[in-house]
């Protein structure tokens, strides 16, 4: 994985004016009841259904785990107890993991959904995944869902001891990253793991993040290649770069809220090829733009409500994370 983004400024002084005008367009949306859990996924990853109304089997163990998510018939897994991991557990597909209650889940590792698809995970509380496993890697996959867990680390240590906490990438595809938190880590959410992988990754990577909150995380939230980004109504708090847009990658953000965040949006740091970024309805809270080229991804191609920037903070906090199912 790469470190943090070196600066590499060449904005044109309209490109960041069109952006600041994009940045005050009004959305008018329905709002979303604060702290609503859906039933399932809104966004690009729509129609995941995971395991579905498999009858479900409780695990306390790692052992029991990795028997309990092997293979790609239809099954339910719930995790009883946090679980203790050196590495990464495979994730078969139609699969549906979810954590009991609010306290259970994975340290030390995380899982791994490469070349799955129909995959839901929810509830878990993953942290301080060493490096070189991410909490998650969904890696060549299709309709994943990430929604309600509660993803950690600390900054104690060299910005590489931890990996990713949620990595997208090899040409993953429809993925819905929703109700998270996302605390105390250097690098929290890369899409797209190299600008040489243009090959497998164009026309995929598509995500969208919602209702997140990312708090003292310190840059890619998410960092985007290639891919197209629906960023809307989350908490951004601490950051020194969120949103980076790179090669040719489009990104929307929408009705986020910033706060101590040193850049919001970039499209022109760490790589040879500038990203795209479309700004709306954010409260930027004194966060700087470096919007280098405004893109053409306006419209995500599916329904959503957009609630206001000014019930984010509320909706966010009483809602996202572990226990609020």
């Amino acid at each position: 994985m790469r470190t943090p983004p070196r600066t590499r400024v060449h904005r044109s002084t309209l490109a960041v004016a069109a952006a600041s005008a994009l940045a005050t367009v009004a959305v008018l949306a329905v709002p979303q009841p604060a702290g609503a859990a859906e039933t399932s996924p809104i966004g690009f990853g729509a129609g995941t259904t995971g395991g579905g109304s498999a009858s479900a089997v409780t695990v306390s163990t790692l052992s029991a785990f990795k028997s309990a998510v092997t293979g790609n018939s239809a099954k339910v897994v719930k995790v009883n107890g946090l679980i203790s991991l050196s590495g990464q557990v495979d994730v078969g597909s139609n699969t549906t993991v979810l954590g009991v209650g609010s306290a259970s889940g994975f340290t030390g590792g995380g899982l791994r959904l490469k070349k799955v698809s129909n995959v839901v995970v929810r509830n878990l509380n993953i942290s301080k995944p060493v490096a070189p496993a991410d909490g998650i890697t969904v890696e060549a996959s299709t309709k994943v869902w990430i929604d309600h867990n509660s993803f950690s680390a600390d900054r104690d240590h060299d910005k590489d001891h931890y990996d990713g906490l949620l990595d997208v990438n090899h040409g993953a595809d429809n993925v819905t990253v929703s109700w998270n938190t996302f605390k105390n880590h250097f690098k929290g959410s890369l899409v797209g793991h190299s600008d040489n992988n243009a090959s497998q990754d164009t026309g995929h990577l598509k995500v969208t993040y919602h209702h997140n909150h990312f708090a003292n995380v310190y840059s890619r939230i998410p960092s985007l290649r290639f891919g197209t980004g629906h960023f809307y109504n989350n908490y951004v708090e601490g950051a020194d770069t969120a949103c980076h847009s790179r090669m040719g990658a489009q990104l929307l953000v929408e009705n986020n809220v910033f706060r101590s965040t040193k850049v919001a949006v970039t499209t022109n740091r760490s790589s040879d090829v500038d990203g795209y970024a479309n700004l709306r309805g954010n409260d930027l809270g004194g966060a700087t733009t470096e919007v280098s080229r405004a893109g053409s991804f306006t419209s995500p191609p599916y329904g959503y409500s957009a609630e206001p920037a000014s019930s984010v903070v509320t909706s966010v906090t009483s809602g996202a994370g572990t226990g609020k199912l």
